[in-house]
């Protein structure tokens, strides 16, 4: 018996396949599960149909991504951080904080997409990936600083 896969089914196949498997199999597992329906001409159409149009929409999600990708390419961080003796920061600079100061430029990214390996733990400029897409990727300049001293404490610590 022929069937369209409707989701991925381990060991048969993948979503949109069309298979020959025993009837047994679709009457009593694919059918009654949601997970095939019976290859015949309408449903053939009607899969094609929704391949298009998932492709097409895949387009143009990628096209705006793509956008969007050469706006936080353009853009270029600066990150002020308190730092102890010999430039040692005190904690580190996280996805959030880059998404923050991103967003602080007039672009949202979510901070699950900054493909930061580790926190940065120094000072200077480092490049860090932003995945928007599976094949849509922007690269952000962030420059990690000192941060000024405010005018309430002392630079040089307690004095006296």
């Amino acid at each position: 018996m022929k069937v369209i896969l409707r989701e991925d089914v381990q060991g048969v196949g993948n979503i949109g396949d069309i298979l020959e498997v025993a009837p047994g199999y679709a009457r009593n597992f694919l059918f009654p599960r949601n997970k095939a329906v019976e290859a015949t001409g309408r449903s053939l159409k009607a899969i094609e149909h929704a391949k298009r149009v998932v492709g097409e929409k895949a387009r143009k999600e990628k096209a705006v991504l793509e956008e969007v990708a050469k706006k936080v390419g353009a853009i270029a961080v600066t990150i002020p951080v308190q730092v102890g003796k010999d430039d040692k920061l005190f904690g580190a600079v996280t996805a959030k904080d880059i998404a923050e100061a991103i967003a602080a430029q007039g672009v949202e990214v979510d901070k699950r997409k900054i493909e930061l390996g580790h926190p940065i733990k120094e000072l200077g400029t480092v490049s860090v990936p932003v995945k928007l897409h599976s094949q849509v990727t922007a690269t952000v300049s962030v420059t990690v600083v000192r941060a000024e001293a405010s005018g309430d404490a002392p630079a040089s610590g307690k004095e006296g």
